[in-house]
């Protein structure tokens, strides 16, 4: 039995992000709130802008992880970059939320060179960053029944609430790796919770909770997931299976359900294992497997040649610190081979976007990609190497 994600399907993706506007005064704490301003621009799924509002789009109803019929739609907004670096900002928003449906707010900050996971932002209330930052950014969920009023988040505003050290951060030095079951996603044809249509053979990922949900096309959160003997790199782009709020690599503190699940846990395995939560999700349905992940096709069966859903290593990259490259390839996938080149065995795959672990960089076949012509090989997890002429990356430690 497979459950797959929560999510509405698009049937069009002429949608909007909405781009903040304002400077804020560099030493002021303080500041007071930046408005923020709605205009067109292409690239959300399912939302439409009215004034000042953000609302969900026409897109119709689909089924998702939860088994439940909905309309979703989701815009990520414009970072803001503050005068000094703060621990905690203050979103300020109005929604309208009819006939059932729902409106979020989530943040995330530039921390380390690179985007947090997102948290939660209730509307006048301090939400603390992952880590001490100059830069944030706002993002917008928007869900509804199949039928009835459309939800709405209007009135935007952020400001800081203090300003800190910027050395202060709370990133790990090596991300979280757990052990999970892994189902099979399918759904050729469908819409993700980013809004990306699922094809034949698709490359991505999905996991319980929106928290680490990349936007479309992007990989700002991406997995590690092995077998024995292969490895694929994918970015997170569905919400599912079973839960839809069970971010479960995180720590028991900042974990938004299910605290007392030791980190790494899923509440599904927990239900189906240990008959934890009455064996049941947080819909209230019994839980038929123990599901912490969900692999599109090309990832359960190419990527890592599996027949049946089955027990997996996971690493969650964005929760620590480590080497990283970006796979720059415009669709499809990048082979992972067990040398430096393009003879040796693929071991594995890269999905479009995603990040890879780089634990070092060694010669070898000469190769022509996007990043231009090049002999450098990127050796991302023991015996497993990609060519850097398709991975936009930095220099690295020769092996």
């Amino acid at each position: 039995m497979r459950i797959t994600r929560s999510v509405g399907r698009a049937a069009c993706l002429a949608a909007t992000l909405a781009i903040f506007t304002a400077t804020l005064q560099s030493n002021a704490v303080p500041t007071d709130p930046v408005s923020v301003t709605a205009q067109p621009v292409a690239g959300s799924s399912n939302v439409k802008v009215e004034g000042s509002r953000i609302i969900l789009g026409n897109a119709p109803a689909a089924v998702g992880s939860s088994e439940v019929e909905q309309r979703s739609g989701l815009a990520e907004l414009t970072p803001v970059r503050f005068g000094a670096a703060t621990s905690a900002v203050i979103a300020g928003y109005t929604v309208g939320t009819p006939d059932g449906s729902s409106a979020e707010v989530d943040v995330r900050a530039w921390v380390k060179d690179k985007w947090t996971e997102w948290t939660p932002a209730k509307s006048g209330t301090p939400t603390a960053l992952p880590g001490a930052s100059d830069q944030v950014q706002l993002r917008i969920i928007v869900s509804a029944p199949p039928t009835g009023g459309s939800p709405w988040v209007g009135d935007v505003t952020v400001q800081p609430t203090d300003k800190v050290d910027p050395s202060r951060m709370s990133l790990q030095a090596a991300p979280l790796k757990s052990r999970v079951f892994a189902t099979r996603e399918g759904l050729v044809g469908g819409t993700t919770a980013n809004g990306h249509v699922i094809v034949n053979r698709d490359h991505f990922v999905a996991l319980p909770s929106r928290r680490g949900l990349s936007g479309n096309g992007s990989g700002t959160y991406s997995v590690k997931v092995c077998t024995a003997s292969r490895c694929a790199f994918e970015p997170v782009w569905d919400v599912g299976p079973w839960n839809t709020k069970d971010d479960y690599w995180n720590p028991s503190a900042t974990r938004e359900m299910w605290k007392d699940l030791p980190r790494g846990k899923p509440e599904a395995q927990a239900a189906y294992q240990d008959g934890y939560n009455g064996g049941k999700d947080q819909f209230g349905r019994t839980v038929a497997n123990p599901a912490g992940i969900d692999l599109a096709d090309g990832t359960f069966w190419d990527g890592l040649a599996l027949t049946n859903n089955a027990w997996v290593d996971v690493t969650y990259l964005w929760t620590g610190d480590g080497g990283r490259g970006t796979v720059s390839i415009s669709s499809g996938y990048l082979n992972v081979r067990n040398a430096a080149s393009s003879s040796g065995a693929i071991v594995g795959m890269a999905g479009k976007s995603a990040q890879v672990t780089v634990e070092c960089q060694t010669t070898g076949q000469s190769v022509t990609g996007s990043q231009g012509t090049s002999n450098i090989w990127l050796r991302v997890h023991p015996g497993m190497y990609v060519a850097k002429a398709w991975i936009s990356a930095g220099t690295f430690a020769a092996c």
